[in-house]
């Protein structure tokens, strides 16, 4: 009798762990799914909003694109920024560079603050423009271009484990549901 209930029990053992495993395969291929179009939507629209921009790294060869000041930048050369490394590089390799460049390294809230203390100084007013434009492309091309798709890559990773561990759930629920007590 002793024997009949310890058999009983794994079965029911099995059937939960049966059911928990095709519960978890279902849920991660839900999860899969979702992260799979949430990728695919986020690297879409990355690369159709920064293809929009039309920006273009200099022509290779160019004096704007000099390899011993850009030398990580050279493989980009003439193309046009629409993914999320691409506008990662540009807007770190090839605009901060260049901001720089602007006020002698300071950034634009520095240049903003001296140019509020002296308004009538042109040479301040024109460095936060030039600074206040750079930045703000910049920080669009990091915000909504290299942080976007990043965030799309890893929702790809995430949809690929995703799949993976649903096919691993299904094995186990497979293994559960042949398993004899």
């Amino acid at each position: 009798m002793a024997q009949t209930n310890t058999k009983a029990q794994k079965q029911v053992v099995n059937k939960v762990y049966m059911t928990l495993s095709l519960i978890a395969a279902v849920l991660l291929l839900f999860i899969g799914g979702l992260a799979s179009w949430a990728s695919s939507f986020t690297t879409n629209m990355v690369r159709t909003e920064l293809a929009a921009q039309k920006i273009y790294f200099p022509a290779k060869g160019s004096a704007a694109l000099d390899p011993k000041v850009y030398p990580d930048l050279q493989k980009y050369a003439g193309q046009l920024v629409d993914t999320a490394p691409e506008a990662h590089a540009y807007a770190n390799g090839y605009i901060g560079r260049h901001l720089a460049e602007v006020a002698g390294g300071k950034v634009y809230s520095e240049v903003s603050t001296l140019a509020m203390k002296d308004p009538t100084n042109a040479v301040l007013q024109k460095q936060k423009a030039t600074l206040f434009q750079g930045e703000t492309l910049r920080g669009l091309l990091l915000g909504d271009g290299y942080a976007y798709g990043t965030i799309g890559h890893i929702a790809g990773v995430a949809a690929y484990f995703s799949f993976i561990g649903s096919a691993v759930m299904l094995l186990a629920a497979g293994v559960f549901a042949k398993k004899k007590a």
